[in-house]
């Protein structure tokens, strides 16, 4: 093999790496009159072209998939929202029957876990409706902790929270704030239980905002951790009925944080402290 030709093996060789590594949908162009090393181009270049095809299609049975999902949650919770209000009609006229009771409580946790199936499915679909408003940051951390205030007193927790005086401003939608801080707070409730501790830290740089959830619970081991993210995990302990979660809430609240253009992160040290951060991107100054 001549020195010429192994020259152009090799831009051959790095066209295609690059077109890998950067998943582009480029082709391999080599200026050459050998006739192999053509020959070989095309091939690849058919290959490219089969998988940009494997790649469209796939988008396509996703984004379908997401599509049924929605609308699947959407069907079946219209009839049990039907189910629920007779449920609480039958409940106002004084009927205490236990076991109609457990049937509008068990009704109501299919129902909160289908809303969190169909909110899920139309983040993941684009069908969410993310409204980016300037937001008073410090107001709504206030706001969230004084919701759990009287369940942390019954709990007899030791809450710790840090909120600067002077205003902090971020771009996002309130109610995907609301949702995100709802979820982290609930769950350092019920899975840090065991350290009768929770913080609330706000802080600041110069582009991001970021709000510090803690517990001094168990923790989470360091090889669950990029876990508690992924759609229906859920830790041993939501074995335990009493602390049972259905483990989208996660899923949701990190979506919801990159849709407004900032993250949801985590950093645990079992039994020690863990850490559930959220990352806003911060109002802009003009």
């Amino acid at each position: 093999m001549n020195r010429g030709t192994q020259t152009k093996l090799r831009e051959i060789t790095s066209k295609l790496s690059e077109i890998l590594e950067q998943d582009t949908d480029e082709q391999v162009m080599v200026f050459t009159d050998d006739r192999t090393l053509k020959e070989l181009c095309g091939q690849i270049n058919l290959l490219l072209l089969d998988r940009q095809r494997m790649k469209a299609e796939f988008r396509k049975q996703e984004i379908a998939s997401k599509k049924m999902l929605s609308n699947i949650s959407h069907d079946i919770k219209t009839p049990l929202t039907v189910i629920l209000g007779y449920l609480e009609i039958m409940r106002l006229h004084d009927c205490e029957d236990v076991a109609l009771q457990k049937v509008e409580a068990k009704a109501k946790q299919v129902m909160e876990l289908i809303d969190q199936f169909f909110t899920l499915a139309k983040l993941e679909a684009g069908d969410k409706n993310i409204e980016m408003v300037k937001i008073n940051i410090n107001e709504l951390c206030r706001e969230n902790v004084l919701g759990y205030y009287d369940l942390l007193m019954q709990k007899d927790y030791a809450v710790d929270i840090m909120i600067p005086e002077q205003h902090i401003f971020v771009q996002g939608d309130e109610d995907s704030v609301n949702r995100i801080l709802g979820n982290l707070l609930s769950n350092a409730i019920r899975y840090g239980s065991d350290g009768k501790y929770i913080g609330l830290f706000l802080r600041e740089e110069l582009d991001f905002v970021y709000i510090d959830v803690v517990d001094k619970g168990k923790g989470i081991e360091p090889q669950f951790a990029a876990s508690v993210f992924e759609r229906l995990y859920t830790m041993e302990d939501s074995r335990n009925r009493s602390i049972q979660g259905n483990g989208l809430g996660l899923t949701i609240a990190r979506n919801l944080a990159r849709q407004m253009g900032g993250d949801l992160l985590l950093q645990s040290e079992p039994g020690v402290r863990t850490v559930f951060t959220v990352k806003l991107r911060r109002y802009p100054n003009r």
